[in-house]
């Protein structure tokens, strides 16, 4: 059998992924990435990978297994909106990915990696996933972690303008806000619905920021909220389609807000909606988002027609078969 490496794959995203691609049974599936203290190990604790390559080895790697490689799902990275390391953030999201690049270019090696909607800063320039150089450069991300994601999804779109790539297939992905099992090692950056739904377990009230924006009421900030399986999908049907390359939005393509997230999370419980609002922490204030929403015709023009579920089924899901069971995990 021919292999798979998911860079990240002890992650949200990679985790998820890694359980379909161990369902298929059809590749070697080698998961890279560190998992330090905690129980980030957990989620892949019901998924036996063929290996598990240390960061510091993935090159090493890579060279001793270059013949029977058949794609790599690049997904690792620091992942922290609000991290301020600005010099790590771009050696692990920039630098390691650009090397990383020039590897599967040298190699003829499929390569599908994680980019990320904070791209997009405050979206006045859109949510469009197009590799048009002069409107990439109009992107203004509000974060070093955006700002870092950005540099990579520039870099590979001056190579394929100036016809540069030797790799059979490349696909960026810029991912909106997912939600879903396996999220829980990432704290304070889990989904908001991962972060409330215990407060509504509880039968306590869910807390939602205040607007400082008056386009927006309370609670009323929206989000393109993605149900993981869904990305997994895609992701898979990628996979199936070599054919497919390019820079793509993953998001259910409809805005949700915060309100409509507490409200499904409830609905799920059978239990009435009780929501307060809060002060907005003072640093989030001048770089908060209102408003995310994925343009997504340019995945559906290359093909892919699954439809995505709705907020109200993903969130059903995700609160009864997970966060409501003693055991959470995928």
């Amino acid at each position: 059998m021919k292999t798979i490496l998911v860079t990240g794959g002890g992650g949200f995203i990679g985790s998820n992924l890694v359980a379909e691609l161990i369902k298929r049974g059809s590749h070697y599936i080698v998961v890279c990435d560190e998992f330090g203290i905690g129980d980030k190990w957990r989620n892949l604790s019901k998924h036996p990978v063929h290996e598990i390559v240390p960061p510091s080895e993935l090159f090493d790697w890579l060279e001793k297994n270059k013949n029977n490689l058949e794609i790599i799902y690049h997904l690792g990275s620091v992942s922290s909106t609000m991290d301020d390391r600005v010099d790590i953030l771009l050696k692990n999201n920039f630098s390691l990915s650009l090397k990383l690049w020039q590897w599967c270019n040298e190699h003829s090696t499929r390569i599908i990696y994680a980019s990320a909607a904070a791209t997009y800063g405050s979206g006045e320039n859109g949510f469009n996933d197009s590799m048009d150089i002069f409107y990439l450069r109009s992107l203004n991300p509000l974060s070093g972690y955006g700002w870092s994601k950005h540099l990579f999804d520039v870099h590979v779109a001056n190579a394929a303008h100036n016809s540069q790539i030797s790799t059979p297939q490349w696909v960026g992905l810029k991912f909106f806000n997912a939600y879903g099992p396996n999220e829980y090692h990432k704290d304070s950056q889990r989904s908001v619905i991962s972060q409330i739904a215990p407060h509504a377990i509880e039968h306590s009230s869910i807390k939602l920021f205040r607007s400082y924006n008056s386009k927006y009421p309370d609670g009323g900030q929206k989000r393109d909220m993605i149900y993981i399986k869904d990305i997994s999908r895609v992701m898979l049907w990628l996979l199936d389609n070599p054919q497919v390359s390019g820079l793509f939005n993953i998001g259910s393509g409809k805005a949700s807000s915060f309100n409509e997230m507490a409200k499904a999370i409830f609905m799920a419980l059978g239990h009435d909606a009780r929501i307060t609002y809060i002060d907005m922490p003072t640093n989030l204030v001048k770089k908060y988002q209102y408003f995310t929403e994925a343009k997504i015709d340019k995945l559906h023009a290359a093909g892919y027609t699954t439809p995505f579920m709705s907020l109200q089924d993903g969130v059903k899901d995700y609160v009864q078969n997970y966060l409501l069971k003693e055991d959470q995990y995928l």
